[in-house]
């Protein structure tokens, strides 16, 4: 039986179109999943695949059966925006700009913050600078935070929530409040005469601070997104824009030069020297060498005569070929390579969505907790009037901010970036760039690293390894020779053998002519004889310097025939040589419980040396791109979490699909940019060292959001029951972000000379996870049991009653602890002289039914100290009198005392 794959045409049973679509106003790894299945559920979607990298949908529709208004509607309605997908170029255009308004907002916010928080410390209760920390407030709440009200506003149209959701409710908890308090709360008062002071301190420094801390946070996102996608536009860019297409009837019509859009499979194209291949042909004329090292990886050119294929963008180097095109547009090498990188890419690490998985239950949760908060503390007041005339309703306001402020995510959105913004700050001063955090997830559990040979374990460049010489010749003379003939050629074997020459001091005389082989070598004439170099086959291969050329060949090597009219000389082996460190590398990452194994585009011959000499057991030779990416997917098939080290474009794909794709810095540009790890120094001992900054930046990340959600556990109750003030709850939140920021600071010292990296064991792991989760609720306890009050609101208790005769009585009591407990009462009337107390009684009742008197001490005019003795609980204070004018003087006061 043979196989036969069914296709998703095949399936629906019509035909089926590609469509793509631009999509905007996703912040995160769930709001691309949320607008996947968006478009997943539109009738005539068979396929819907949105990669957050790019910002692109990519659909597969019934040809025919939706249209694209439909698409963009359905996006639309989700609370996201759509259209069709522009060029590359507009697509870098748009991130430059979101990044520079980031940095806008980042300017402004982070110095109006630093005011705001230094006005509300040093004088908190002054009317400037509380007037003045309200107007810096205003342009960091809705400029500064504009981004994520408008992602809250758009996800609460659609009917969803994400963490800009809670941001904006907890920020806007901040503005509000504190703009209520500033514009409704009286002067305070001394000895009955009102002062530029205010009792109740306001709270703009927390959200303008959570604002300006987030925004960075954004901004580090964005450029961390925008690197993402850039392995798919380089791949795109590589392609040349010109062919040089020529007439089939015409043999003698002259070459046009045209877009390569307007070339057709059997077109007929020529290739000049230095020129790029358009697109996938076959040779039909002509011989030259191809430096396919931008596709393959590999240095060493490759010979192309009649009937060998061509691959787009691939370099022709120094010869004229003519060639017909048999692939184009999107039926490429290179474009199917693209479309591997993409769908490799688009695959949806777990630690990526672990904050916005958690934050799609854990923001519902709180807005729920502070609704219930809220409700709680008004059905427990003693009726509407007795509220309105006391603490209880300000209270239930405290209690419901503070759950929105201490529950803020700021913790758990810094929790990664800040970490991996520590992990790969010094993973940069050791050559090691990560690019995101699905690096650190997958080197937890890596078990199988796939090395490519040329340009990781080898240096890249071809040498010269042996020189084999007839009987009576010299080797030095013989490699003379064969630099005088090919100094004139730009060939990378030519360059090699020139430069060997160098090093070993030869005097390379100038060649009287010059002439190269396309395909076979060069002919030059050094001192009147006639000298050739180059792949000259050998009629004799008995001979001994046969012998010779076959055991190099066997052995991986590259050989060049060395002859003067027409008598062989010798014969030079030249190869690609291994790095001096690579077999130290092998050895650390087999330490490390890593199967290391070979995977190249390079003969078995040389792949099979190559890893005999470094101890490498399993190799996999004459491996193409599509073939190491299929190698790659066997094993992940297989269980297997495998790791990709490479630094050649045809590495991209295997690089992109692999668990962990690791790029040395001596290749390209793609493949670094495909790759989640990037050993820019070349240096293979940086592959171990990477794996182990991954792995404890991972550790760091659990650690933080353990900690966060440890203080979020802990605090959240304390804050429900009002035992958090508003203020307080700030600095929880701040001490949990500055607790996150602190813990990740300490891998700026891993692999430090007096620090040096090791592998911690996964019970290590679970061990400092467990204490970051406890160490939150240890530290907030030892603060309540050291000192009750820590935590109590409030310490002290002010209030402005207005009464029926025009009066005002202000009510301050200095201090809530238990014993004798001081009440003054201020009695002041507007624009006039101050009214004096004729008769007063003050009558405290208990919860519990206890009652006390109150003592009272005249101070002043207008001011009465009432001195009652109390114990802890909660404590009705009614006020009774009349002052001088025969007006009645009323109060009720709450009292709680701790």
């Amino acid at each position: 039986m043979t196989a036969v794959e069914v296709t998703a045409e095949a399936r629906s049973g019509h035909p089926l179109d590609q469509l793509e679509l631009q999509v905007t106003g996703m912040t995160c790894g769930s709001c691309a999943m949320r607008v996947q299945r968006t478009l997943a559920g539109v009738p005539g979607v068979s396929e819907a695949r949105v990669n957050y990298a790019t910002a692109r949908a990519s659909l597969t529709i019934e040809a025919g059966a939706v249209d694209v208004s439909e698409l963009v509607a359905a996006v639309r309605k989700s609370g996201y925006d759509a259209a069709p997908a522009v060029s590359l170029e507009s697509i870098e255009d748009g991130e430059a700009r979101e990044r520079v308004w980031l940095l806008a907002r980042i300017a402004v916010a982070v110095p109006l913050a630093l005011a705001i928080t230094a006005l509300s410390y040093a004088d908190p209760h002054g009317r400037d600078a509380r007037y003045l920390a309200a107007a810096f407030a205003i342009p960091v709440q809705f400029w500064c935070g504009l981004p994520f009200l408008r992602s809250a506003w758009a996800r609460a149209r659609s009917g969803g929530v994400n963490m800009d959701t809670l941001i904006a409710l907890s920020t806007l908890a901040c503005f509000g409040y504190s703009t209520y308090i500033l514009l409704t709360t009286e002067r305070a008062y001394e000895h009955g005469v009102p002062i530029d002071k205010f009792s109740m301190r306001l709270d703009y420094d927390m959200g303008a601070t959570i604002i300006a801390a987030l925004l960075v946070a954004r901004w580090c996102e964005a450029r961390a997104r925008g690197r993402a996608g850039q392995a798919i536009r380089e791949l795109t860019r590589l392609g040349t824009a010109e062919a040089r297409l020529l007439d089939p009837t015409d043999p003698h019509a002259p070459e046009r030069l045209v877009p390569v859009e307007e070339l057709h499979p059997g077109d007929l194209f020529r290739l000049r020297p230095g020129d790029k291949v358009p697109v996938d042909g076959i040779v039909v004329s002509g011989a030259s060498a191809v430096d396919e090292s931008m596709l393959t990886g590999e240095s060493l050119p490759v010979e192309k005569t009649v009937d060998s294929p061509l691959t787009g963008a691939t370099l022709n180097l120094d010869g004229v070929l003519d060639a017909r095109a048999t692939a184009v547009g999107a039926d490429t090498a290179l474009a199917h390579l693209i479309t591997a990188v993409e769908r490799a890419q688009a695959t949806k690490p777990r630690l990526q969505r672990l904050a916005d998985r958690i934050a799609t239950y854990f923001v519902p949760a709180v807005i729920a907790l502070s609704a219930l908060t809220a409700l709680i503390w008004t059905i427990t007041g003693r009726g509407l009037e007795g509220m309105l005339a006391s603490m209880h309703l300000d209270q239930g306001i405290d209690a419901t901010i503070a759950v929105l402020i201490v529950a803020c995510p700021c913790a758990l959105g810094l929790a990664t970036p800040v970490a991996i913004l520590a992990g790969t700050g010094r993973g940069a001063t050791l050559g090691l760039l990560i690019s995101s955090a699905r690096v650190l997830e997958q080197s937890q559990r890596l078990d199988t690293i796939m090395l490519d040979k040329t340009g990781t374990l080898t240096t890249g460049t071809p040498s010269v390894i042996d020189i084999w010489a007839a009987p009576g010749e010299l080797p030095d003379s013989i490699l003379g020779l064969a630099a005088a003939a090919e100094y004139g050629s730009e060939h990378p074997l030519a360059q090699a053998i020139v430069e060997a020459a160098r090093e070993r001091g030869v005097h390379i005389r100038p060649a009287e002519r010059f002439r190269s082989l396309a395909g076979h070598g060069v002919d030059a004439v050094v001192d009147g004889a006639n000298v050739t170099v180059g792949r000259v086959a050998l009629p004799d291969r008995a001979t001994a310097c046969a012998t010779v050329v076959e055991e190099w060949e066997q052995r991986g090597s590259t050989v060049v025939i060395v002859r003067r009219d027409h008598r062989t000389l010798g014969a030079i082996a030249l190869s690609d040589t291994i790095k001096p460190e690579a077999r130290q590398a092998v050895t650390e990452l087999t330490r490390m419980g890593v199967d290391v194994r070979l995977l190249t585009g390079d003969n078995p011959h040389a792949a099979r040396a190559i890893a005999d000499e470094i101890g490498i057991d399993h190799v996999y030779a004459e491996a193409t791109p599509e073939g190491k990416l299929a190698l790659i997917e066997q094993l992940q098939r297989e269980g297997h979490r495998v790791g990709m080290v490479g630094d050649g474009i045809n590495d991209a794909a295997a690089l992109a699909r692999a668990d962990l794709g690791i790029a040395m810095g001596t290749g390209t540009g793609v493949a670094i940019e495909a790759a989640d790890i990037s050993v820019l120094s070349g240096d293979l001992r940086g592959v171990p060292r990477a794996l182990r900054l991954a792995r404890q930046t991972y550790s760091v990340i659990l650690q933080n959001l353990s900690w966060a959600l440890g203080y979020n556990l802990v605090a959240i109750p304390l804050a429900m029951t009002g035992l958090l003030s508003p203020a307080l709850a700030a600095v929880a939140m701040g001490v949990s972000s500055v607790t996150v920021v602190v813990n990740s600071a300490r891998l700026r010292h891993f692999d430090a000379p007096d620090h040096p990296a090791r592998t911690r064991t996964r019970g290590h792991q679970r061990i400092s996870l467990a204490i970051a989760a406890l160490l939150p609720a240890a530290l907030l306890g030892f603060l309540v049991l050291a000192s009750p009050d820590t935590f109590s609101v409030p310490h002290s208790l002010s209030r402005t009653v207005p009464q029926p005769g025009g009066e005002t009585l202000q009510l301050s009591v200095p201090s809530l602890r238990p014993g004798k407990v001081d009440v003054h009462l201020y009695l002041y009337r507007p624009y006039a002289a101050l009214p004096s107390f004729r008769a007063i009684t003050l009558r405290a009742s208990s919860q519990h039914g206890a009652h006390a008197n109150g003592t009272l001490y005249y101070s002043g005019p207008g001011h009465i100290i009432a001195e009652i003795p109390l114990t802890n609980g909660i404590w009705n204070l009614q006020i009774q009198g009349t002052d001088s004018d025969g007006h009645d003087v009323r109060a009720t006061l709450t009292l709680p005392i701790n």
